[in-house]
């Protein structure tokens, strides 16, 4: 029996695929000022849907209640508090705006406070000005253009908090409209997965929904809160520039390296000055802020799962040169999502043999 012979129109499919790749480079040029604030509201809305439907249980059963008390939340809880760090470290930010402006007034310190040191303190004086007067002011000459680079990066990117305030009024708005209907916004998602991958496109969007989640509670609340516990004790302890400091731990912290890097120096300079009482109180406080992530981090990362410690880094880093202050929050989420979609593709072939001298004598047969 002779089938009959198929016929493809290639201009009418040409044409067909070159106008759906213009609509959607179309599209996405037009939704980009709103896909930073989009993304963000989506993580915010995945990590606190739980507390939202307990909310609304509370409040009668009245979901525009709870949407009311959640973007308060959101507002008293997460942007006031990130929004005023930031605009203390650009307030606070004058000695790197000099630095900046002028790299050639950066010198190398005297250190006079070395002679105080019993038995080594001559010693240690005499061969730090041996360093400068052997070459140290020569080596500081040619540091100082990347130095003053440096600074003028790190002042580029925390100068934009204009930028960022707008995300945030982005994500607060995002973040109602998804609490509201976030029953049909998740279907509707779930649906189009569906529709590229049938079951397999429904697990992968699960997945991504718990890494999310992972990553929000797991990681960024517990930074939180360990930046904001560590600031409220370098600010009782009299600490300068308390609030820049917070600043770097909260960095620190989400980048899983904890805030001991800003607490350690704190303690040394309180010893150092004399101030043993602060000293001592700032030690305890440190060891207990140090010493949350074991404990919070595993109750809130138990609903997703639990991602290696160079993904996290590797997301902050360059989610900061990538987005800026929002790549903190946003580029963790990403490689996670990512981390966890290709485990399960990984995961669906079956595990190759162990003995690989065995595999090798299989293939010269």
């Amino acid at each position: 029996m002779n089938l009959p012979i198929k016929r493809y129109d290639l201009p009418q499919i040409m044409f067909g695929v070159l106008f759906i790749a213009l609509m959607t480079v179309a599209s996405i040029w037009i939704v980009q000022p709103f896909i930073l604030g989009f993304a963000w509201a989506g993580m915010v809305v995945i990590a606190t849907w739980p507390l939202m439907i307990k909310l609304q249980r509370l409040l009668w059963g009245k979901r525009f209640l709870a949407v009311i008390v959640m973007t308060l939340l959101l507002i008293l809880l997460f942007v006031l508090p990130i929004a005023t760090l930031v605009s203390s470290a650009i307030e606070n930010g004058a000695p790197l705006v000099q630095l900046a402006g002028n790299p050639s007034s950066l010198h190398l310190p005297d250190f006079s406070w070395l002679r105080s040191i019993p038995l080594v303190g001559h010693k240690l004086y005499s061969g730090w000005h041996s360093i400068i007067n052997g070459g140290g002011n020569a080596l500081m000459t040619k540091v100082q253009p990347y130095v003053g680079q440096t600074a003028s990066w790190f002042l580029i990117q925390a100068g934009h908090l204009g930028r960022f305030i707008i995300h945030c009024s982005l994500m607060l708005l995002f973040s109602a409209l998804l609490y509201s209907r976030g029953e049909h916004v998740g279907m509707g998602i779930r649906h189009f997965a569906v529709r590229l991958a049938a079951e397999r496109g429904d697990a992968a969007v699960i997945l991504a929904g718990q890494a999310i989640r992972a990553v929000a509670l797991g990681v960024v609340v517990t930074a939180i809160v360990q930046s904001v516990l560590g600031g409220i004790g370098l600010a009782i302890a009299g600490i300068p520039y308390a609030t820049v400091l917070t600043v770097v731990m909260f960095v620190c912290c989400v980048a899983q390296i904890g805030p001991l890097p800003v607490l350690i120096p704190a303690i040394i300079w309180l010893y150092w000055t004399g101030d043993n009482t602060f000293g001592t109180v700032l030690l305890v406080w440190s060891c207990v802020v140090g010493s949350l992530d074991n404990v919070l981090r595993p109750v809130l990362i138990r609903m997703g799962a639990d991602l290696p410690m160079l993904l996290i880094l590797s997301g902050v880093i360059g989610g900061l040169f990538a987005f800026g202050m929002i790549g903190l929050f946003i580029g963790p989420v990403v490689l996670a999502v990512s981390y966890r979609l290709i485990s399960l593709w990984v995961n669906e072939a079956p595990e190759p043999e162990r003995d690989f001298h065995q595999i090798a004598r299989s293939l010269d047969e």
